[in-house]
């Protein structure tokens, strides 16, 4: 009766709450690490260096300097070429990404500088509709790649894509040669392309401008290929290699130049540049 009495006279106290989003479970180790460590690390694990998408917007900050970064054509949207509706009308299904992502569309293309050097740099993001290459990112990547070649300087395209924007039907894949024939005049005039994959690069666009680098560098563990692995073992009716879609393994077969941790990826980028550019100003 006694202790009756003092657990209700005595008030508990609960414990403190840990706010949400201090702490990120990371797919790769599996352990639970610090939101801010791995910002700090440019959106790495610290203890296994899994390197999370990373939105176009921080990218471009990495890897530019500050106060030189100017956006091209930041205000083409997509328009609704063949009235798709896939549960909702296409026009709905662009506006709901937009408020999503604060992104028009799936890439931001500009200038500035890296390490000095002047670049045409376009950046894809994952996070607006799986970074699909529809019209508006195949018309801002072709812009980008034509201004680059008219200032005599490098473009630079990091990708991050499930690939073509079905929405867009044949328009989408249209988008392929365009870029394409964009960078074949680019490199006509003697300027280089620098090509990054990250997590993951797929489809369309690994089968246009991704590839087409004259240096083609990668992020650590990206997934890279034209479809899923299991559409391809169901084709050929072959076993597939272990982890055949990844950086690692097309670096050992000769498909990557390199691959370079995303802390390191502005220095590597800046001193390739620089070595590409040498003596053309």
């Amino acid at each position: 009766m006694v202790l009756d009495r003092l657990r209700r006279a005595t008030p508990t106290k609960d414990p403190k709450k840990i706010p949400d989003g201090l702490w990120l479970k990371c797919p790769s180790c599996s352990k639970t690490v610090f939101k801010r460590l791995v910002e700090e690390r440019l959106d790495c694990c610290p203890e296994c260096n899994h390197h999370f998408k990373m939105p176009s917007g921080r990218r471009i900050a990495n890897l530019i300097d500050d106060g030189t970064w100017v956006e091209w054509d930041a205000n083409l949207v997509s328009g609704d070429p063949l009235g798709f509706v896939d549960g909702k009308p296409y026009p709905e299904r662009i506006k709901q990404q937009q408020a999503k992502t604060g992104l028009k569309d799936a890439v931001l293309c500009g200038t500035g500088t890296m390490g000095s050097h002047p670049v045409g740099l376009g950046v894809m993001d994952f996070e607006f509709n799986g970074g699909s290459m529809g019209s508006v990112v195949g018309e801002k990547l072709t812009r980008m790649i034509e201004r680059s070649t008219a200032a005599k300087m490098p473009a630079i395209i990091v990708s991050a894509s499930g690939g073509a924007r079905m929405q867009e039907g044949a328009i989408s894949l249209m988008q392929m040669t365009k870029t394409s024939a964009a960078l074949a005049r680019h490199a006509e005039k003697g300027l280089p392309y620098i090509s990054v994959l990250t997590n993951p690069t797929m489809a369309g666009v690994m089968a246009s401008y991704a590839s087409l680098g004259d240096v083609i560098i990668a992020e650590p563990k990206a997934l890279i290929g034209f479809t899923g692995a299991r559409v391809i073992q169901e084709t050929i009716k072959q076993e597939l290699p272990e982890g055949f879609q990844t950086s690692e393994f097309l670096f050992k077969h000769g498909q990557l130049d390199l691959i370079i941790n995303r802390q390191d990826m502005k220095a590597e980028l800046a001193r390739i540049v620089g070595y590409l550019m040498a003596g053309r100003r």
